[in-house]
């Protein structure tokens, strides 16, 4: 007979507790929640028990409060939800067990109960900074009020609750990038090794591409030489300090060509400007031009390297040459005075006045170089040669050396062991490395 009351007793007691449910949403005090688009799942069946507990009979009790949490903090929330708080890295809510900062206990509008908007940057703010998130330029994520796409709002193994490591998290969605990427020949080291972030501001930046820094500061920062070079040069490169800047010629993530160029060579990417006639102060040289005509390249172009002879960045001397090259047709020799050929050719070709050794422009043992450049009146190496290519051997220009407004032709012809030429300041001489010609003669036969 007592197992049959105790029975009927928690019958009654869960027929209180259906109709104590039933009735929190449907009479006038609670009648709001009917109109929440997503309604917690215990609201949503009438569950207000599995949170709430009932500790005085009458509701509503004007005293006091007729029911109690089941649970305080997180404790209730996790009476249904895995316990969280685990990870290496935890939201501050989360670890303070204080879930309500968050989420709306009955429902909202917004998903996952965190507010009537699907925009969670309002949400996000209420405690986090507005600064780093409203610069002029806005990461899509961030503008679109998508915080989580990234960022786990509870817990994480990753730093800033990052959904996984950053590099892993940037590609998640630049996967057009990891593949391109993965394909490259060459790739920018703090794109191997570093997190985006290192370049990157993951939320809004002042500049484009949400660059932490402007360019070339950006690039600087590590390219200190370069920096010190485009900063300090008398005589600026100027993709280097206009338009897109370092842009104009270099990817910063990974290119198929050493250095990082756009081109698929350094040759290439001079030519992209080099290759008209366009006006300008400097005026380009269409070296394009130059070298489709012409039959024989300097042996840098030949290569690809243009970067042999001309610094890049910016440089001391004209037309940013890596040295020293005189622009007169008379210069007297000096070590220094030709530095920019002499990093290839050996100096001693304009130092000995005889030599068997250091040049094959010679008549026996002579050296015709010598001859012509060191003297007070020393012809620089532009009175006879091309700097980048021609249709005559040796690089020696086919139409003539510029002499004011007079172009001297040497009329260059070369011999198995020698040659000859007949320019305008001088007759024909010839001379030969075996069997030598007697310059000091009337004329030679």
């Amino acid at each position: 007979m007592r197992v049959v009351f105790l029975l009927l007793a928690v019958m009654l007691d869960a027929a209180t507790a259906v109709t104590y449910a039933e009735t929190c949403v449907t009479s006038s005090c609670h009648i709001p929640f009917n109109a929440i688009k997503n309604m917690h799942q215990p609201v949503k069946e009438s569950d207000c028990l599995s949170c709430h507990l009932q500790k005085n009979k009458e509701h509503p009790f004007k005293e006091g409060k007729s029911f109690d949490l089941t649970a305080k903090g997180s404790a209730l929330c996790s009476q249904c939800h895995d316990a969280m708080g685990k990870k290496k890295v935890v939201h501050s809510p989360v670890k303070d067990g204080d879930c309500l900062s968050c989420h709306n206990p009955h429902g909202a509008n917004g998903r996952f109960l965190l507010g009537d908007s699907e925009d969670q940057t309002v949400l996000c703010l209420g405690c986090h900074d507005s600064a780093p998130f409203s610069q002029k330029y806005v990461h899509g994520p961030v503008a679109s009020g998508s915080c989580t796409t990234c960022h786990d709002p509870h817990q994480s193994d990753a730093k800033s609750l990052l959904k996984g490591a950053s590099r892993e998290v940037c590609l998640a969605c630049h996967a057009h990038f990891a593949k391109k990427m993965q394909a490259a020949a060459i790739i920018h080291p703090p794109v191997k090794k570093e997190p985006c972030t290192s370049c990157h501001d993951p939320h809004s930046s002042a500049w484009p591409n949400l660059l932490k820094r402007a360019m070339p500061d950006l690039c600087t920062g590590c390219h200190k030489e370069t920096g010190k070079k485009i900063k300090n040069s008398q005589v600026p490169h100027k993709p280097v300090i206009e338009g897109k800047l370092c842009a104009n010629c270099h990817t910063a993530h990974f290119s198929k060509a050493r250095g990082l160029l756009l081109a698929d060579d350094e040759k290439s990417a001079c030519l992209g400007c080099h290759n008209t006639d366009k006006l300008g102060d400097p005026a380009l040289s269409n070296i394009k031009k130059e070298l489709d005509v012409s039959k024989h390249l300097h042996g840098p172009i030949q290569k690809g390297w243009c970067s042999s002879c001309h610094s890049p960045h910016g440089s001391d001397f004209p037309h940013i040459l890596a040295g020293n090259y005189p622009s007169d047709f008379y210069v007297a020799y000096k070590d220094d005075s030709y530095s920019l050929c002499t990093k290839c050719h050996d100096r001693n070709l304009f130092r000995f006045a005889e030599t068997t050794l250091y040049t094959k422009f010679r008549n026996g043992g002579r050296n015709l170089h010598y001859v012509h450049v060191n003297s007070s009146k020393g012809r620089s190496c532009r009175a006879c040669h091309e700097p980048h290519a021609s249709n005559g051997p040796k690089l020696v220009s086919a139409d003539g050396a510029r002499f004011g407004q007079w172009r001297i032709k040497s009329r260059f012809q070369l011999t198995p062991t020698g040659g000859s030429c007949a320019p305008g300041c001088h007759r024909r001489f010839r001379y030969d490395r075996i069997t030598p010609f007697d310059l000091n003669a009337t004329t030679q036969k």
